[in-house]
Protein backbone atom coordinates (compact mmCIF):
# COMPACT_ATOMS: atom_id res chain seq x y z
CA UNK A 1 0.00 0.00 0.00
CA UNK A 2 1.48 3.62 -0.63
CA UNK A 3 2.25 5.18 2.03
CA UNK A 4 0.35 8.41 1.40
CA UNK A 5 -3.01 6.04 1.44
CA UNK A 6 -4.91 7.10 4.11
CA UNK A 7 -6.07 4.22 6.20
CA UNK A 8 -8.67 3.54 8.96
CA UNK A 9 -10.14 1.33 11.48
CA UNK A 10 -13.38 -0.53 9.79
CA UNK A 11 -14.94 -3.87 9.27
CA UNK A 12 -15.23 -4.79 6.13
CA UNK A 13 -17.14 -7.86 4.67
CA UNK A 14 -18.53 -9.77 1.39
CA UNK A 15 -21.06 -7.28 -0.59
CA UNK A 16 -19.97 -4.13 2.09
CA UNK A 17 -20.75 -1.62 -0.70
CA UNK A 18 -22.87 -3.28 -2.94
CA UNK A 19 -25.80 -1.43 -1.27
CA UNK A 20 -29.31 -1.16 -3.65
CA UNK A 21 -30.26 2.25 -4.76
CA UNK A 22 -33.82 2.29 -2.92
CA UNK A 23 -37.09 3.43 -4.57
CA UNK A 24 -38.16 6.17 -2.07
CA UNK A 25 -41.78 4.98 -1.76
CA UNK A 26 -44.72 6.95 -0.66
CA UNK A 27 -46.61 5.21 2.39
CA UNK A 28 -50.72 5.17 1.80
CA UNK A 29 -52.74 5.60 5.02
CA UNK A 30 -55.50 2.54 5.23
CA UNK A 31 -58.60 4.35 7.53
CA UNK A 32 -60.02 0.90 7.87
CA UNK A 33 -57.20 -0.16 10.24
CA UNK A 34 -56.73 3.40 11.93
CA UNK A 35 -57.89 3.34 15.47
CA UNK A 36 -59.02 6.03 18.01
CA UNK A 37 -57.83 9.49 18.18
CA UNK A 38 -58.48 10.55 14.47
CA UNK A 39 -56.09 13.78 15.02
CA UNK A 40 -53.16 11.42 16.23
CA UNK A 41 -49.66 11.90 14.76
CA UNK A 42 -48.77 8.23 15.78
CA UNK A 43 -47.77 5.82 12.95
CA UNK A 44 -48.04 2.18 12.62
CA UNK A 45 -46.06 1.12 9.16
CA UNK A 46 -47.05 -2.45 7.78
CA UNK A 47 -44.47 -3.02 5.05
CA UNK A 48 -40.63 -4.07 4.56
CA UNK A 49 -38.73 -1.56 7.31
CA UNK A 50 -35.54 -0.83 4.71
CA UNK A 51 -38.42 0.47 2.33
CA UNK A 52 -40.31 2.23 4.74
CA UNK A 53 -37.35 4.17 6.87
CA UNK A 54 -36.65 5.44 3.13
CA UNK A 55 -39.93 6.65 2.53
CA UNK A 56 -39.64 8.64 5.96
CA UNK A 57 -36.10 9.51 5.09
CA UNK A 58 -37.68 13.30 3.18
CA UNK A 59 -40.17 14.23 5.89
CA UNK A 60 -38.55 12.93 9.07
CA UNK A 61 -34.33 13.29 8.78
CA UNK A 62 -33.98 14.86 11.58
CA UNK A 63 -36.91 15.04 13.29
CA UNK A 64 -36.27 11.57 16.08
CA UNK A 65 -35.15 12.08 19.17
CA UNK A 66 -35.14 8.17 20.34
CA UNK A 67 -34.60 5.56 17.90
CA UNK A 68 -35.01 1.84 19.81
CA UNK A 69 -34.55 -1.19 17.64
CA UNK A 70 -34.38 -5.03 18.21
CA UNK A 71 -33.60 -6.29 15.43
CA UNK A 72 -32.44 -10.02 14.29
CA UNK A 73 -29.79 -11.37 16.36
CA UNK A 74 -28.26 -13.82 13.73
CA UNK A 75 -28.09 -16.73 16.08
CA UNK A 76 -26.71 -20.10 14.26
CA UNK A 77 -29.84 -21.60 15.62
CA UNK A 78 -31.78 -19.70 13.29
CA UNK A 79 -30.31 -21.39 10.37
CA UNK A 80 -30.75 -24.61 8.50
CA UNK A 81 -27.29 -24.44 7.22
CA UNK A 82 -24.85 -22.12 8.78
CA UNK A 83 -21.91 -20.33 6.58
CA UNK A 84 -20.42 -18.98 8.75
CA UNK A 85 -18.92 -15.84 6.54
CA UNK A 86 -21.76 -16.00 4.14
CA UNK A 87 -24.63 -15.45 6.92
CA UNK A 88 -22.52 -12.82 8.63
CA UNK A 89 -22.14 -10.81 5.61
CA UNK A 90 -25.54 -11.01 4.70
CA UNK A 91 -26.40 -9.64 8.87
CA UNK A 92 -24.06 -6.62 8.26
CA UNK A 93 -25.10 -5.92 5.34
CA UNK A 94 -28.77 -5.83 6.22
CA UNK A 95 -28.29 -3.92 9.07
CA UNK A 96 -25.77 -1.40 7.88
CA UNK A 97 -28.65 -0.38 5.24
CA UNK A 98 -31.03 0.37 8.10
CA UNK A 99 -28.52 2.05 10.47
CA UNK A 100 -27.67 4.61 7.67
CA UNK A 101 -30.99 6.07 7.27
CA UNK A 102 -31.98 5.72 11.20
CA UNK A 103 -28.98 7.81 11.59
CA UNK A 104 -30.06 10.64 9.49
CA UNK A 105 -33.67 10.64 10.96
CA UNK A 106 -31.85 11.60 14.42
CA UNK A 107 -32.28 14.73 15.86
CA UNK A 108 -29.03 16.75 15.60
CA UNK A 109 -28.13 17.88 18.99
CA UNK A 110 -29.10 14.79 21.31
CA UNK A 111 -31.00 12.21 19.47
CA UNK A 112 -30.37 9.14 20.56
CA UNK A 113 -30.13 5.54 18.90
CA UNK A 114 -30.78 2.15 21.35
CA UNK A 115 -30.20 -1.25 19.72
CA UNK A 116 -30.99 -4.51 21.80
CA UNK A 117 -28.26 -7.11 20.53
CA UNK A 118 -26.80 -10.48 22.08
CA UNK A 119 -23.14 -11.49 21.83
CA UNK A 120 -23.60 -13.21 18.29
CA UNK A 121 -23.12 -10.05 16.74
CA UNK A 122 -22.59 -7.48 19.39
CA UNK A 123 -19.45 -6.80 19.11
CA UNK A 124 -19.45 -6.95 15.05
CA UNK A 125 -22.23 -4.20 15.51
CA UNK A 126 -20.39 -2.09 17.53
CA UNK A 127 -17.94 -1.78 14.94
CA UNK A 128 -20.04 -1.21 12.33
CA UNK A 129 -21.56 1.41 14.42
CA UNK A 130 -18.58 2.81 15.32
CA UNK A 131 -17.07 3.09 11.13
CA UNK A 132 -21.28 4.65 10.26
CA UNK A 133 -21.81 6.80 13.21
CA UNK A 134 -18.17 7.61 14.68
CA UNK A 135 -16.94 6.11 17.60
CA UNK A 136 -17.04 9.69 19.72
CA UNK A 137 -20.60 9.47 19.45
CA UNK A 138 -20.86 6.11 21.32
CA UNK A 139 -22.43 6.76 24.72
CA UNK A 140 -22.59 3.56 26.37
CA UNK A 141 -23.09 -0.09 26.42
CA UNK A 142 -26.07 -1.41 28.54
CA UNK A 143 -27.11 -4.55 29.98
CA UNK A 144 -30.12 -5.77 30.15
CA UNK A 145 -30.35 -8.48 32.99
CA UNK A 146 -33.44 -10.65 31.45
CA UNK A 147 -33.62 -12.67 34.88
CA UNK A 148 -34.54 -15.79 32.87
CA UNK A 149 -34.35 -19.74 33.97
CA UNK A 150 -30.68 -19.96 35.67
CA UNK A 151 -31.79 -23.46 37.08
CA UNK A 152 -29.98 -25.82 34.07
CA UNK A 153 -26.93 -27.82 33.48
CA UNK A 154 -25.29 -25.24 31.03
CA UNK A 155 -21.49 -24.42 31.20
CA UNK A 156 -21.82 -21.03 31.21
CA UNK A 157 -25.52 -19.30 32.13
CA UNK A 158 -26.14 -16.60 29.36
CA UNK A 159 -28.01 -14.31 31.34
CA UNK A 160 -27.94 -10.70 29.73
CA UNK A 161 -28.23 -9.02 26.86
CA UNK A 162 -26.83 -5.64 25.55
CA UNK A 163 -28.19 -2.39 24.29
CA UNK A 164 -25.69 -0.01 22.43
CA UNK A 165 -26.74 3.41 22.88
CA UNK A 166 -24.98 6.40 20.61
CA UNK A 167 -25.97 9.88 20.46
CA UNK A 168 -26.14 12.22 17.11
CA UNK A 169 -23.97 14.59 19.13
CA UNK A 170 -21.93 12.43 21.00
CA UNK A 171 -23.85 13.73 24.36
CA UNK A 172 -26.79 12.95 26.25
CA UNK A 173 -29.35 14.80 28.18
CA UNK A 174 -29.78 13.91 32.39
CA UNK A 175 -32.28 10.78 31.62
CA UNK A 176 -35.26 11.81 34.54
CA UNK A 177 -35.59 8.28 35.14
CA UNK A 178 -34.08 6.71 38.37
CA UNK A 179 -33.11 2.83 39.14
CA UNK A 180 -36.29 0.72 39.79
CA UNK A 181 -34.05 -0.80 42.28
CA UNK A 182 -32.83 2.07 44.45
CA UNK A 183 -34.37 2.31 47.95
CA UNK A 184 -37.21 4.57 48.69
CA UNK A 185 -35.15 5.93 51.24
CA UNK A 186 -32.44 6.48 49.32
CA UNK A 187 -30.94 10.04 49.38
CA UNK A 188 -31.37 10.35 45.84
CA UNK A 189 -35.59 11.55 46.63
CA UNK A 190 -34.14 14.19 49.02
CA UNK A 191 -35.19 17.74 47.86
CA UNK A 192 -31.02 18.57 48.00
CA UNK A 193 -28.43 17.32 47.33
CA UNK A 194 -24.77 18.24 50.10
CA UNK A 195 -21.45 17.52 50.17
CA UNK A 196 -18.22 18.95 51.29
CA UNK A 197 -16.29 20.77 48.36
CA UNK A 198 -12.97 19.93 50.13
CA UNK A 199 -10.47 17.91 47.88
CA UNK A 200 -7.23 17.36 48.46
CA UNK A 201 -4.46 15.53 46.76
CA UNK A 202 -1.63 16.08 43.83
CA UNK A 203 -4.47 17.33 41.60
CA UNK A 204 -5.93 20.07 43.95
CA UNK A 205 -3.21 21.72 45.70
CA UNK A 206 -3.64 24.04 48.75
CA UNK A 207 -5.49 27.47 47.95
CA UNK A 208 -7.05 30.49 50.27
CA UNK A 209 -9.89 31.74 49.57
CA UNK A 210 -11.45 34.63 51.53
CA UNK A 211 -14.94 33.84 53.36
CA UNK A 212 -16.08 37.41 53.98
CA UNK A 213 -18.62 38.33 56.67
CA UNK A 214 -22.48 36.77 56.08
CA UNK A 215 -21.32 34.20 54.74
CA UNK A 216 -24.37 31.30 56.17
CA UNK A 217 -23.84 28.47 58.57
CA UNK A 218 -26.60 26.01 58.96
CA UNK A 219 -26.38 26.53 62.87
CA UNK A 220 -27.83 29.47 65.01
CA UNK A 221 -24.70 30.20 67.03
CA UNK A 222 -21.32 29.25 68.25
CA UNK A 223 -17.92 29.25 67.80
CA UNK A 224 -15.48 27.00 65.89
CA UNK A 225 -11.62 27.00 66.98
CA UNK A 226 -9.36 26.87 63.94
CA UNK A 227 -7.11 23.72 65.49
CA UNK A 228 -10.54 21.73 65.94
CA UNK A 229 -10.91 21.36 62.00
CA UNK A 230 -8.61 19.18 59.86
CA UNK A 231 -9.67 20.97 56.62
CA UNK A 232 -9.90 23.66 55.33
CA UNK A 233 -6.87 25.61 57.84
CA UNK A 234 -8.67 28.64 58.90
CA UNK A 235 -6.34 31.60 60.22
CA UNK A 236 -8.48 32.71 62.94
CA UNK A 237 -11.32 30.64 65.05
CA UNK A 238 -14.78 31.06 63.55
CA UNK A 239 -18.17 33.38 65.28
CA UNK A 240 -21.40 32.70 64.14
CA UNK A 241 -24.25 34.40 64.98
CA UNK A 242 -28.11 34.39 63.35
CA UNK A 243 -26.97 32.02 61.00
CA UNK A 244 -24.07 33.68 59.26
CA UNK A 245 -20.25 34.31 60.22
CA UNK A 246 -19.14 37.53 62.07
CA UNK A 247 -15.66 37.74 61.56
CA UNK A 248 -13.88 37.59 58.11
CA UNK A 249 -11.36 34.63 57.76
CA UNK A 250 -9.32 32.45 55.08
CA UNK A 251 -9.82 28.54 54.67
CA UNK A 252 -6.88 27.23 52.85
CA UNK A 253 -7.65 23.52 51.30
CA UNK A 254 -7.87 21.50 47.87
CA UNK A 255 -10.88 22.34 46.28
CA UNK A 256 -13.45 20.40 44.11
CA UNK A 257 -15.50 23.82 43.27
CA UNK A 258 -13.32 26.62 44.07
CA UNK A 259 -14.67 28.95 41.17
CA UNK A 260 -17.90 28.02 42.45
CA UNK A 261 -17.80 29.06 45.83
CA UNK A 262 -16.09 32.30 44.57
CA UNK A 263 -18.92 33.07 42.46
CA UNK A 264 -21.27 32.27 45.38
CA UNK A 265 -19.65 35.03 47.23
CA UNK A 266 -19.08 37.63 44.93
CA UNK A 267 -22.85 37.04 44.28
CA UNK A 268 -24.11 38.41 47.91
CA UNK A 269 -24.32 35.10 48.88
CA UNK A 270 -27.91 34.31 46.71
CA UNK A 271 -27.82 30.47 44.58
CA UNK A 272 -25.63 29.96 41.58
CA UNK A 273 -25.50 27.66 38.95
CA UNK A 274 -22.83 24.96 38.78
CA UNK A 275 -21.38 23.06 35.71
CA UNK A 276 -24.37 21.15 35.60
CA UNK A 277 -26.84 24.13 35.91
CA UNK A 278 -28.27 22.98 39.03
CA UNK A 279 -28.57 25.85 41.70
CA UNK A 280 -25.89 25.66 44.45
CA UNK A 281 -25.48 27.55 47.37
CA UNK A 282 -23.01 27.20 50.22
CA UNK A 283 -23.04 26.60 53.80
CA UNK A 284 -20.35 26.20 56.94
CA UNK A 285 -21.38 23.43 59.22
CA UNK A 286 -20.85 22.84 62.56
CA UNK A 287 -17.77 20.43 62.21
CA UNK A 288 -15.82 23.46 60.21
CA UNK A 289 -16.60 21.98 56.85
CA UNK A 290 -17.95 23.82 54.26
CA UNK A 291 -20.32 21.84 52.13
CA UNK A 292 -22.21 22.74 48.79
CA UNK A 293 -25.86 22.59 48.88
CA UNK A 294 -27.25 21.58 45.46
CA UNK A 295 -31.43 21.90 44.58
CA UNK A 296 -32.15 18.30 43.30
CA UNK A 297 -33.90 19.15 39.88
CA UNK A 298 -37.18 17.04 39.21
CA UNK A 299 -35.66 15.81 36.11
CA UNK A 300 -32.77 14.70 37.32
CA UNK A 301 -32.56 11.21 37.73
CA UNK A 302 -29.96 8.11 38.32
CA UNK A 303 -29.77 6.19 35.97
CA UNK A 304 -27.43 2.20 36.12
CA UNK A 305 -26.11 0.63 33.16
CA UNK A 306 -27.01 -2.75 34.44
CA UNK A 307 -30.67 -2.92 33.64
CA UNK A 308 -32.72 -5.03 36.42
CA UNK A 309 -35.88 -5.42 37.58
CA UNK A 310 -38.16 -4.52 34.53
CA UNK A 311 -39.76 -7.63 34.74
CA UNK A 312 -39.32 -10.91 31.90
CA UNK A 313 -40.04 -11.71 28.42
CA UNK A 314 -42.14 -15.01 30.26
CA UNK A 315 -43.97 -12.82 31.86
CA UNK A 316 -44.74 -10.18 28.72
CA UNK A 317 -45.81 -13.39 27.27
CA UNK A 318 -48.41 -14.66 29.75
CA UNK A 319 -49.78 -10.44 29.35
CA UNK A 320 -49.48 -10.84 25.54
CA UNK A 321 -51.95 -14.19 26.08
CA UNK A 322 -54.43 -12.61 28.75
CA UNK A 323 -54.99 -10.14 25.50
CA UNK A 324 -55.60 -13.04 22.84
CA UNK A 325 -52.67 -13.13 21.25
CA UNK A 326 -48.96 -14.92 21.32
CA UNK A 327 -45.86 -13.90 20.92
CA UNK A 328 -42.05 -15.76 21.75
CA UNK A 329 -39.41 -13.59 24.00
CA UNK A 330 -41.75 -9.96 23.81
CA UNK A 331 -38.91 -7.53 25.59
CA UNK A 332 -40.89 -6.52 28.69
CA UNK A 333 -42.82 -2.83 28.23
CA UNK A 334 -41.53 -1.12 31.54
CA UNK A 335 -38.22 -2.28 29.90
CA UNK A 336 -38.72 -0.30 26.61
CA UNK A 337 -41.10 2.52 28.82
CA UNK A 338 -37.91 3.01 31.02
CA UNK A 339 -35.70 3.56 28.08
CA UNK A 340 -38.10 5.74 26.30
CA UNK A 341 -38.75 7.73 29.29
CA UNK A 342 -34.90 7.95 29.87
CA UNK A 343 -33.99 8.98 26.52
CA UNK A 344 -36.52 11.40 24.96
CA UNK A 345 -38.87 13.95 25.81
CA UNK A 346 -42.17 15.46 26.00
CA UNK A 347 -43.46 16.11 22.78
CA UNK A 348 -40.28 13.94 21.10
CA UNK A 349 -40.89 11.33 18.53
CA UNK A 350 -40.39 7.71 19.13
CA UNK A 351 -38.72 4.88 16.45
CA UNK A 352 -38.74 1.56 16.02
CA UNK A 353 -38.46 -0.10 12.98
CA UNK A 354 -38.36 -3.73 14.46
CA UNK A 355 -41.44 -3.99 15.91
CA UNK A 356 -42.45 -6.87 16.70
CA UNK A 357 -45.06 -7.90 19.18
CA UNK A 358 -45.52 -3.81 19.45
CA UNK A 359 -44.21 -3.03 22.44
CA UNK A 360 -42.31 0.14 21.95
CA UNK A 361 -45.91 1.64 20.57
CA UNK A 362 -47.63 0.83 23.70
CA UNK A 363 -44.85 1.58 25.62
CA UNK A 364 -45.45 5.42 24.17
CA UNK A 365 -48.94 5.16 24.79
CA UNK A 366 -48.26 4.36 28.66
CA UNK A 367 -45.84 7.04 29.45
CA UNK A 368 -48.20 9.52 27.84
CA UNK A 369 -51.14 8.41 29.89
CA UNK A 370 -48.67 8.35 33.42
CA UNK A 371 -47.54 11.89 32.05
CA UNK A 372 -51.33 12.78 31.36
CA UNK A 373 -49.53 14.17 28.51
CA UNK A 374 -50.52 12.64 25.01
CA UNK A 375 -47.40 14.58 23.27
CA UNK A 376 -45.06 11.99 22.82
CA UNK A 377 -45.37 10.30 19.24
CA UNK A 378 -44.21 6.98 17.96
CA UNK A 379 -43.54 5.76 14.38
CA UNK A 380 -43.65 2.20 14.10
CA UNK A 381 -42.79 -0.29 11.35
CA UNK A 382 -42.82 -4.07 10.99
CA UNK A 383 -43.25 -6.71 8.18
CA UNK A 384 -45.08 -9.52 8.95
CA UNK A 385 -48.25 -9.68 7.70
CA UNK A 386 -49.66 -11.98 10.72
CA UNK A 387 -47.49 -10.06 12.93
CA UNK A 388 -48.80 -7.01 11.81
CA UNK A 389 -52.50 -7.29 11.83
CA UNK A 390 -53.06 -11.03 14.70
CA UNK A 391 -50.55 -9.43 16.93
CA UNK A 392 -50.11 -5.44 16.69
CA UNK A 393 -53.45 -4.41 15.89
CA UNK A 394 -55.87 -5.81 18.50
CA UNK A 395 -52.74 -5.35 21.10
CA UNK A 396 -52.67 -1.32 20.41
CA UNK A 397 -56.31 -1.04 20.59
CA UNK A 398 -56.83 -2.76 24.09
CA UNK A 399 -54.02 -0.39 24.96
CA UNK A 400 -56.11 2.64 24.07
CA UNK A 401 -59.89 1.57 24.90
CA UNK A 402 -59.01 -1.00 27.36
CA UNK A 403 -61.79 -3.28 28.22
CA UNK A 404 -64.39 -3.77 30.87
CA UNK A 405 -62.09 -6.38 32.80
CA UNK A 406 -58.99 -5.58 34.09
CA UNK A 407 -56.76 -3.61 31.40
CA UNK A 408 -56.66 0.08 31.60
CA UNK A 409 -57.41 2.45 28.53
CA UNK A 410 -54.22 4.69 28.46
CA UNK A 411 -56.40 6.52 25.16
CA UNK A 412 -54.60 8.38 21.81
CA UNK A 413 -54.35 6.49 18.71
CA UNK A 414 -52.72 5.56 15.56
CA UNK A 415 -52.75 5.89 11.66
CA UNK A 416 -52.51 3.02 9.69
CA UNK A 417 -49.87 2.77 6.45
CA UNK A 418 -48.13 0.71 3.96
CA UNK A 419 -46.16 1.46 1.33
CA UNK A 420 -47.12 1.50 -2.13
CA UNK A 421 -45.95 -1.17 -4.91
CA UNK A 422 -42.70 -0.10 -6.92
CA UNK A 423 -43.57 2.74 -9.17
CA UNK A 424 -42.12 1.30 -12.25
CA UNK A 425 -43.01 -2.01 -13.14
CA UNK A 426 -42.86 -4.22 -16.56
CA UNK A 427 -45.60 -4.16 -19.26
CA UNK A 428 -45.93 -7.78 -21.40
CA UNK A 429 -43.29 -6.70 -24.12
CA UNK A 430 -40.47 -5.72 -20.82
CA UNK A 431 -40.53 -2.14 -21.23
CA UNK A 432 -41.12 -0.32 -18.18
CA UNK A 433 -44.03 1.53 -17.64
CA UNK A 434 -45.64 3.39 -14.15
CA UNK A 435 -47.60 0.86 -12.53
CA UNK A 436 -51.22 0.10 -13.20
CA UNK A 437 -51.76 0.76 -9.65
CA UNK A 438 -50.92 3.89 -9.12
CA UNK A 439 -53.89 6.43 -9.57
CA UNK A 440 -53.27 10.51 -9.91
CA UNK A 441 -52.59 11.21 -6.39
CA UNK A 442 -50.40 8.46 -5.72
CA UNK A 443 -48.11 9.56 -8.94
CA UNK A 444 -48.02 13.50 -7.83
CA UNK A 445 -47.16 12.25 -4.54
CA UNK A 446 -44.48 9.73 -5.75
CA UNK A 447 -43.26 12.18 -8.36
CA UNK A 448 -43.16 15.08 -5.76
CA UNK A 449 -40.71 12.40 -3.27
CA UNK A 450 -38.55 11.28 -5.99
CA UNK A 451 -37.94 15.34 -7.27
CA UNK A 452 -37.00 16.49 -3.49
CA UNK A 453 -40.13 18.16 -3.13
CA UNK A 454 -42.81 17.89 -0.55
CA UNK A 455 -46.03 17.05 -1.46
CA UNK A 456 -48.51 19.93 -0.35
CA UNK A 457 -50.91 20.43 -3.33
CA UNK A 458 -52.40 23.77 -3.54
CA UNK A 459 -56.60 24.52 -3.38
CA UNK A 460 -56.22 27.47 -5.79
CA UNK A 461 -53.64 26.33 -8.43
CA UNK A 462 -53.79 23.03 -9.96
CA UNK A 463 -50.19 23.02 -11.01
CA UNK A 464 -48.72 23.68 -7.59
CA UNK A 465 -48.72 19.86 -6.00
CA UNK A 466 -45.40 20.03 -4.36
CA UNK A 467 -43.06 22.80 -3.38
CA UNK A 468 -39.18 22.51 -2.35
CA UNK A 469 -39.31 25.88 -1.63
CA UNK A 470 -41.46 28.71 -0.95
CA UNK A 471 -40.93 29.40 -5.00
CA UNK A 472 -40.12 26.13 -6.32
CA UNK A 473 -42.99 23.66 -7.66
CA UNK A 474 -43.80 20.35 -9.17
CA UNK A 475 -46.49 19.38 -11.22
CA UNK A 476 -47.68 15.88 -12.22
CA UNK A 477 -49.79 15.04 -15.30
CA UNK A 478 -50.39 12.49 -17.80
CA UNK A 479 -51.73 14.62 -19.89
CA UNK A 480 -50.01 15.88 -22.98
CA UNK A 481 -48.54 19.05 -22.80
CA UNK A 482 -49.14 21.36 -25.41
CA UNK A 483 -48.06 24.71 -26.13
CA UNK A 484 -50.95 26.45 -25.07
CA UNK A 485 -51.18 24.51 -21.77
CA UNK A 486 -47.51 25.97 -21.54
CA UNK A 487 -48.31 29.18 -22.26
CA UNK A 488 -51.87 29.28 -19.36
CA UNK A 489 -49.18 27.99 -16.25
CA UNK A 490 -46.47 30.34 -17.41
CA UNK A 491 -48.91 33.42 -17.28
CA UNK A 492 -49.98 32.09 -13.82
CA UNK A 493 -46.83 31.70 -12.65
CA UNK A 494 -44.94 34.47 -11.18
CA UNK A 495 -41.58 35.60 -11.84
CA UNK A 496 -39.72 34.80 -9.08
CA UNK A 497 -41.47 31.08 -8.78
CA UNK A 498 -40.07 28.11 -10.66
CA UNK A 499 -41.64 25.28 -11.74
CA UNK A 500 -40.68 21.81 -13.05
CA UNK A 501 -43.52 19.80 -15.18
CA UNK A 502 -43.39 15.71 -14.83
CA UNK A 503 -45.71 14.78 -18.06
CA UNK A 504 -45.43 11.10 -20.21
CA UNK A 505 -45.42 13.10 -23.13
CA UNK A 506 -45.47 16.81 -24.36
CA UNK A 507 -45.01 18.72 -27.92
CA UNK A 508 -41.36 19.09 -29.53
CA UNK A 509 -40.21 22.55 -28.95
CA UNK A 510 -41.31 23.50 -25.57
CA UNK A 511 -38.11 22.11 -23.44
CA UNK A 512 -36.43 25.74 -23.36
CA UNK A 513 -39.84 27.57 -24.26
CA UNK A 514 -39.54 29.49 -20.31
CA UNK A 515 -36.37 29.98 -18.12
CA UNK A 516 -38.10 29.05 -15.29
CA UNK A 517 -40.22 26.11 -16.25
CA UNK A 518 -38.35 22.76 -16.73
CA UNK A 519 -40.23 19.61 -18.39
CA UNK A 520 -39.19 15.95 -18.38
CA UNK A 521 -40.45 13.05 -19.56
CA UNK A 522 -41.54 10.03 -17.16
CA UNK A 523 -40.96 7.19 -16.62
CA UNK A 524 -37.56 8.00 -18.65
CA UNK A 525 -35.84 10.25 -15.96
CA UNK A 526 -36.58 7.66 -13.12
CA UNK A 527 -34.82 5.08 -15.13
CA UNK A 528 -31.36 4.15 -13.72
CA UNK A 529 -32.02 6.17 -11.05
CA UNK A 530 -32.82 3.88 -8.27
CA UNK A 531 -34.11 0.22 -8.50
CA UNK A 532 -37.84 -0.79 -8.44
CA UNK A 533 -38.30 -4.12 -6.77
CA UNK A 534 -41.09 -5.57 -4.64
CA UNK A 535 -40.43 -5.20 -1.07
CA UNK A 536 -39.71 -9.04 -0.35
CA UNK A 537 -36.53 -8.30 -2.15
CA UNK A 538 -35.12 -6.14 0.78
CA UNK A 539 -36.51 -8.18 3.62
CA UNK A 540 -34.85 -8.61 6.75
CA UNK A 541 -35.42 -12.78 6.70
CA UNK A 542 -32.11 -14.53 6.90
CA UNK A 543 -33.80 -15.83 10.44
CA UNK A 544 -36.51 -17.48 11.74
CA UNK A 545 -39.81 -14.91 12.71
CA UNK A 546 -39.77 -15.20 16.25
CA UNK A 547 -43.51 -15.15 15.93
CA UNK A 548 -45.39 -18.58 17.61
CA UNK A 549 -47.81 -19.81 15.27
CA UNK A 550 -50.98 -17.55 16.03
CA UNK A 551 -54.08 -18.44 17.32
CA UNK A 552 -57.34 -18.20 14.41
CA UNK A 553 -59.30 -16.30 16.68
CA UNK A 554 -58.48 -13.29 18.97
CA UNK A 555 -60.85 -13.90 22.03
CA UNK A 556 -63.70 -11.97 22.72
CA UNK A 557 -62.27 -8.95 24.22
CA UNK A 558 -61.32 -8.03 21.08
CA UNK A 559 -64.14 -7.01 18.33
CA UNK A 560 -62.98 -6.42 15.08
CA UNK A 561 -63.27 -7.52 11.01
CA UNK A 562 -61.40 -11.31 10.37
CA UNK A 563 -57.93 -10.64 9.65
CA UNK A 564 -57.24 -9.85 6.04
CA UNK A 565 -54.36 -7.71 4.06
CA UNK A 566 -54.96 -4.53 4.18
CA UNK A 567 -54.06 -4.13 0.36
CA UNK A 568 -56.56 -5.27 -1.02
CA UNK A 569 -57.33 -1.90 -2.49
CA UNK A 570 -54.59 0.96 -1.78
CA UNK A 571 -57.12 4.00 -0.36
CA UNK A 572 -55.70 7.58 -1.02
CA UNK A 573 -57.60 10.49 0.18
CA UNK A 574 -56.09 13.70 -1.06
CA UNK A 575 -58.25 15.34 -4.27
CA UNK A 576 -56.77 16.17 -7.25
CA UNK A 577 -57.90 18.28 -10.58
CA UNK A 578 -58.71 16.16 -13.80
CA UNK A 579 -55.75 16.51 -15.43
CA UNK A 580 -55.06 12.68 -15.16
CA UNK A 581 -58.14 11.53 -17.16
CA UNK A 582 -55.59 9.86 -19.88
CA UNK A 583 -54.09 6.68 -18.85
CA UNK A 584 -50.82 6.85 -16.52
CA UNK A 585 -48.80 4.51 -19.09
CA UNK A 586 -49.81 6.05 -22.11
Amino acid sequence: MPQNSKQKLELTWIGKGEEPKLEPRILIENPEYSYGDPNTENILIHGDNLLALKALEQDYAGKVKCIYIDPPYNTKSAFESYDDNLEHSIWLSLMKQRLVILWKLLTSNDGVILISINDDECHYLKVLCDELFGRRNFITSLIWNYEGNTDNQAKIINYHEYILVYSKSGKISDPAVIDPNISDNSKLFNSEIRNTIVKNGPKNPPKTVKIPVGFPANFKSGIIRKESVNFPKYNYDIYIENYKIQNEIEATTGWSSKSILEKFISNSFSSVLDSKMQETTFELTNTGAIEAVKKRENKKGHFISVLRGFGTTNQMRLYLEKLGVKFTYPKPIDLIKYLIEAFSDEGDIVLDSFLGSGTTAEAVLRLNYAKKKYDRKFITIELEEKNTFNVIIPRLKIAISGDNNEFVSYGGGFKFYELAPPLLTFDKFGNMIISPEYNAQMLAAAMSKHEGFHYQPDENKYWKQGRSSEQDYIFTTTQYITRPILDAIAEDLLSEESLLICCSQYESGLENAYPNINIRKIPAILLNRCEFKQDSDYSFNIVNSPLDELRPELGERIKQEPVVKAKDKLKHTTEMPDLFSQSLNE
